[in-house]
């Protein structure tokens, strides 16, 4: 394990959104502000883009953890559902126990929730996770959604949660109805060099580590070149130096090392991982193409 190697309580980059290890930047901090804001505001609404591996999922688990505790949320992950199914999973997020035949059953039924909740002053949140993956009836459907409201309040919080191809979709002309409905929107854009610093030196330190780093300066600008500060990629290369490192018997990771591993998960051309080794490495000259994955399936992490 290399978890006793570095001296580290648990591995720090695992791929879960768990809160404790919660690291916003910049663009982090400005999103959650914005998005705790428009579910507070009852804003209607909702739209948060950013590319794969950003922390879209992280920033959602961060915005339920503020909400209080008389919010009703319900998370879709999975859009590419048929409007019926849409409907049947909506109800029992929600924790409603009716059984609806119908379309019209289901909106009749949450309307009287969504009423009924409104009137006890508590919110309503529906997330919908992946949206640049839903069918153009789908998206109708829950753009019809936000017709329930009264003359002053509406009666859920509806975010759309994607990838860039989402805000392409929004353009076409015949969505600019639901176009016109998003009063706030954030784009996350990935770690700045000084962030994807903060953001691994954080892990370390949150998973247990006290000594006088791992990572020296060189490496942490490398981690940051071939990740182009991608939180997903700087976990994955992190990961995998750790787990080099473990197998060459290495405290400290320079940037030879992650150059390495990301030329074996082919995150830069091979040939940027072809630096000499030092006199007497064991392991002989580098590029080793493959070692990081024989050692990640022989040792654990």
């Amino acid at each position: 394990m290399y978890l006793e190697h570095y001296g580290l309580a648990r591995s720090p980059f695992e791929m879960t959104p768990d809160p404790s290890f919660l690291y916003l930047g910049e663009t982090h901090r400005e999103g959650l502000a914005t998005l705790v804001y428009g579910v507070r505001a009852r804003k209607g609404f909702l739209l948060l883009t950013g590319e794969v591996g950003t922390g879209k999922t992280t920033l959602l688990h961060a915005l339920l953890s503020q909400l209080d505790a008389s919010t009703a949320s319900a998370f879709i992950f999975n859009p590419r559902l048929e409007p019926l199914d849409f409907f049947r999973l909506l109800l029992d997020e929600y924790g409603i126990e009716h059984e609806c035949k119908t379309k019209a059953d289901y909106l009749m039924t949450l309307n009287r929730f969504l009423i009924e909740r409104l009137e006890r002053d508590q919110p309503t949140l529906l997330i919908v996770d992946e949206a640049q993956n839903l069918s153009p009836e789908l998206l109708e459907e829950i753009r019809l959604l936000s017709n329930l409201e009264t003359p002053t309040s509406k009666l859920i919080q509806i975010m759309l949660v994607g990838q860039p191809e989402l805000k392409a979709m929004l353009q076409r002309p015949d969505l600019r109805q639901l176009r016109q409905r998003i009063v706030l929107r954030h784009h996350l854009r990935p770690f700045d060099a000084a962030e994807c610093e903060a953001y691994v030196q954080e892990r370390l330190r949150l998973a247990g580590y006290t000594g006088k780093g791992i990572f020296k300066k060189g490496a942490l600008d490398e981690v940051f070149r071939v990740t182009g500060g991608v939180p997903r990629l700087v976990n994955v290369v992190c990961d995998g130096a750790l787990l080099l490192g473990f197998g060459r018997d290495r405290d400290v990771l320079d940037r030879n090392e992650i150059r390495e591993v990301a030329a074996d998960l082919d995150l830069v051309p091979s040939d940027e991982g072809a630096q000499a080794a030092p006199t007497g490495d064991p392991l002989g000259p580098r590029p080793r193409r493959g070692l990081f994955r024989r050692l990640r399936g022989r040792v654990g992490s």
